[in-house]
């Protein structure tokens, strides 16, 4: 490691306030905080240059990196990793951090998103007096490393960038596959064209759209419903129980997933609930709705679903309770969070038996990728994560 150098990093970066000519503009992406996140950029929306908010100043270019000021380790960065950069402006909470000679930006994204470097930064935020913990590129250039030669940065990049593409391109998978499953429900209980063997009289994978196909529908207290379909109460049909409370320090080391009002919160080695299953946030959001693929513990924040009749498919409620938009219902009550005495009043169509059967069938199918996936992706997250600081350090090489 002769050929490694101790510097820090400021000496092998810089922060960039170039500001963006809005001549002859009159629409931009811009980015804030909020809009970056762990090396995603979450939207690429115009917006009119007459209604941005004053900190729309920042100009950006290819492989520059965008780092929040405030709370290092909500992760709010991303590299820019795309050429056209010419509609983007960015807020001047997020830093721009370029890369000078002979540093590989790539390999500079490694140093400031390693968990070493957001703890490092995190408590020099805190220690900063205001409103929030907030850093500047001027508490942050003596942060010290070790450098190795460009040839060697290239390699450490890719051989972790590799892990995050296949990272990336499952989150991506999984989101078409949701959508796919998302599609399938609106066409088949809000738009009533289930595929339906008319010869049979029953559904049928390959049968014709229901509803265009001139299947019969009857009168219902929300319209024209499938004959042979009905419209019930929610409370008649699941039950919303209680989670049970379970502090963060309480939590052991384990495999199974917590789960608060807006998604999962932890591990645990204690399930409360067989999975798959539904949750249902009750405080803080309340009224989101999360999907469990298996065995999991709702704290006491949430409930989660038990059907009261066998047939009723879990993948099917999960889209209906989506749809019952629940949060208004919260939003409603007297008293902040979910009342489930309102929520057992909504009216809720139910299907028949079969096509239950058969949607269940197939999103089941859907749902095993989906978990797959994100089971693979953690595997290499953590794989990522172990190999990063020993890169990083030289406590393993990489031949070039």
């Amino acid at each position: 490691m002769n050929n490694w150098k101790e510097t820090t990093l400021g000496k092998i970066c810089e922060p960039i306030s170039e500001t963006y000519d809005f001549t002859d503009r009159s629409n931009v992406i811009f980015l804030n905080t909020g809009d970056i996140l762990d090396n995603r950029f979450l939207h690429n929306n115009l917006s009119n240059v007459a209604g941005l908010p004053g900190q729309a100043k920042k100009k950006i270019q290819f492989n520059d990196i965008l780092f929040s000021e405030i709370r290092p380790q909500n992760k709010r960065f991303a590299l820019v990793n795309f050429e056209n950069t010419e509609k983007y402006v960015v807020s001047t909470k997020l830093m721009v951090i370029r890369a000078k000679q002979d540093v590989s930006p790539s390999y500079l994204y490694l140093i400031l998103t390693s968990r070493e470097a957001l703890d490092y930064f995190q408590i020099l935020a805190e220690s900063r007096s205001g409103t929030f913990p907030q850093i500047t590129f001027d508490t942050i250039a003596h942060y010290k490393i070790r450098l190795p030669p460009p040839p060697e940065q290239k390699a450490i990049a890719h051989i972790l960038g590799t892990l995050d593409d296949k990272i990336e391109l499952n989150r991506r998978m999984n989101k078409t596959l949701e959508e796919i499953a998302r599609a399938i429900f609106k066409s088949w209980f809000v738009d009533f064209e289930f595929p339906f063997d008319f010869t049979q009289g029953r559904p049928n994978e390959k049968g014709k759209p229901y509803k265009s196909s001139g299947g019969e529908m009857i009168d219902s207290e929300l319209g024209k419903i499938p004959k042979g379909w009905k419209v019930d109460n929610l409370g008649n049909i699941l039950e919303l129980a209680y989670g049970k409370a379970l502090k963060e320090e309480e939590r052991k080391v384990g495999s199974i997933p917590v789960f608060g009002s807006n998604g999962q919160v932890g591990w645990h080695d204690e399930k409360v609930v067989e999975g798959p299953g539904i949750i249902v946030g009750r405080k803080g959001n309340p009224g989101i709705i999360t999907w469990a693929y298996t065995d999991f513990f709702a704290i006491d924040t949430t409930f989660y679903v038990i059907p009261k009749k066998p047939e009723l498919s879990l993948h099917f409620l999960f889209y209906a309770l989506q749809d019952q938009n629940l949060p208004s219902i919260a939003a409603d009550s007297a008293v902040p969070g979910l009342n489930r005495n309102l929520a057992y009043m909504s009216q809720q169509i139910v299907p028949s038996m079969e096509i239950l059967q058969l949607f269940d069938k197939l999103v089941k199918r859907l749902y095993t990728k989906i978990h797959a996936n994100e089971k693979q992706s953690r595997t290499l997250a953590a794989l990522r994560d172990a190999l990063l600081p020993k890169l990083l350090s030289g406590e393993i090489r990489v031949k070039i």
